[in-house]
């Protein structure tokens, strides 16, 4: 093989061979297809795109690239979710334990944030003693211990696309929907769960900003891991308001907690539960303990507990908090017509909630607290929100990024997307 035939290959838009894929995926991770070759296959594959046999071949040479993770020892069915990311989207720390309180095996596999759009890790990481990274027999005790874990995932994990990832961020190639795809249900579909649920965001908070687009992500996923033999389902979730009233990283673990002792924010309880009974539902589970039960009869709160001591993590601690805050407040009456999920982001992650480059550190105490939402009506001087950050000089710079990001009107605004949009299955 070689990588320029490949590439013209798929710049004169052809199809690639399951031979060319599976060969230049498997030279690039051995470093016999150099960055610039690679970057330019990339290019003609946004530009060209791939039909559902290239994609399901891509996607199987990134898995054959690093291990592939068993969870049969378990006594019972493993299912898990994905987010494509959004802001304040703190779901998986109230979902893992509650489908875990409800008979399934939550294996989750997680990431830090990059960005405006939090890392489910770098919240995790605010509670004092609690540890990401675990080995693979560590991550089967904790699972056997507290039916779910939300870890790290190892360096031996679709190694391709730790690769492919890094190189398409700096190439201008990450908006292709094939490639998106394939990196994440590379390392879903390693990850070896049964079931699967994609919670694929749509609106300026998220990376897809069209319901279009977004469907067009979900139905390539939830091919690749039909294709694959996983139980694979796709929620179309909004992402044009922030979800919840908090973003940033321990005011979101804190959030998490109310939703888990029965209470919090009416979307983050919702879209919670119906990710529970979808998660439940594709592994074949659903006759069991209802999740709306689960958290109001403390199970799913006691889950948590284990899986957080288990991790070396103490659920009674106090959460760090940050050092200085102020109010932002309304500049008058009336109803709040415009809460733009990207801008309060933003001020999270100028106020550092959040990170722009990989090594960077995260402020835990960080972020935005919401005291109003979409639709709600407000007097003059009343707090909308209260900014909280570590060094009152990024005051500024996060006041900047909320100038037009909410908007206080005379008369209700235009309807918001529904909380969940659509359902896609094969």
């Amino acid at each position: 093989m070689d990588a320029i035939d490949v590439i013209v290959t798929k710049r004169d838009g052809r199809e690639l061979s399951a031979e060319q894929i599976d060969w230049v995926v498997d030279a690039y991770t051995r470093g016999v297809v150099a960055d610039e070759q690679m970057s330019s296959l990339a290019m003609a594959i946004l530009l060209n795109g791939m039909n559902r046999r290239e994609i399901a071949g891509w996607t199987q040479a990134m898995i054959r690239s690093g291990a592939r993770m068993d969870w049969s020892a378990l006594p019972g069915r493993t299912t898990d979710k994905h987010s494509t990311g959004g802001v304040g989207d703190k779901i998986t720390l109230p979902l893992a334990p509650l489908v875990a309180a409800c008979g399934g095996y939550v294996p989750q596999l997680s990431g830090r944030g990059l960005g405006h759009t939090g890392g489910t890790l770098d919240k995790l990481e605010s509670i004092p003693g609690w540890r990401a990274s675990l080995s693979n027999d560590e991550m089967l005790d904790v699972l056997g211990r507290a039916g779910a874990v939300v870890c790290a995932a190892g360096e031996g994990l679709a190694p391709a696309d730790r690769k492919l990832y890094a190189l398409r961020d700096v190439t201008g190639t990450v908006e292709s929907i094939p490639l998106i795809a394939s990196s994440i249900m590379s390392k879903k579909i390693a990850e070896g769960t049964g079931a699967l649920v994609l919670d694929v965001k749509v609106g300026s908070g998220a990376f897809m900003k069209t319901v279009d687009r977004a469907r067009e992500l979900a139905t390539t996923m939830v091919e690749l891991g039909t294709d694959a033999g996983v139980r694979t389902v796709a929620l179309l979730t909004a992402m044009d308001r922030p979800l919840g009233r908090t973003v940033g990283n321990a005011l979101e673990v804190a959030e998490s907690v109310e939703v888990l002792a029965g209470g919090g924010p009416a979307d983050v309880v919702e879209l919670t539960v119906r990710l529970a009974r979808e998660m439940l539902d594709a592994a074949g589970l659903s006759g069991g303990k209802d999740p709306e039960r689960a958290l109001q009869d403390g199970s799913a709160m006691d889950v948590w507990r284990r899986m957080i001591s288990a991790q070396g993590g103490d659920p009674d601690a106090r959460l760090p908090r940050a050092a200085e805050t102020l109010e932002v407040t309304a500049a008058s009456s009336g109803v709040l017509t415009r809460l733009d999920a990207y801008g309060v982001g933003l001020a999270a992650w100028r106020l550092g909630a959040g990170r722009e480059r990989k090594e960077d550190p995260v402020s835990f105490g960080a972020g935005v607290v919401l005291h109003a939402g979409l639709g709600d009506r407000v007097r003059e001087g009343q707090p909308l929100m209260t900014l909280h950050t570590d060094e009152a000089s990024r005051f500024e710079r996060a006041l900047a990024a909320l100038d037009g990001a909410y908007v206080v009107g005379e008369h209700a605004g235009p309807d918001p997307l529904p909380l969940v949009i659509d359902r896609v299955t094969a």
